[in-house]
């Protein structure tokens, strides 16, 4: 997963073949991962995380949201 930003352990990044989804973004740390509609900012699935930690993420996301869009869209739209 490439990555595209790191804030408190958490790793940011997209797949390059999800583009048949919709913006989303994916978060790893460790053994833990989850994925969140970038949109809407909803929870997809989660894989370990606590809803402590969900809550750091979420506030993460909404904080980059509009640049992990451009960066979704830079990537998928060329």
């Amino acid at each position: 997963m490439p990555s595209i930003y790191r804030e408190d352990g958490f790793r940011f990044g997209f797949f390059s073949n999800e583009n048949n989804e919709p913006p989303h973004i994916h978060v790893k740390s460790a053994e833990r991962s989850a994925k969140f509609w970038l949109v809407s900012i909803e929870l997809v699935n989660n894989y370990g995380y606590t809803s402590k930690e969900l809550g750091r993420i979420e506030s993460i996301i909404a904080k980059h949201r509009e640049e992990f869009l451009e960066k979704w869209n830079e990537y998928f739209r060329n």
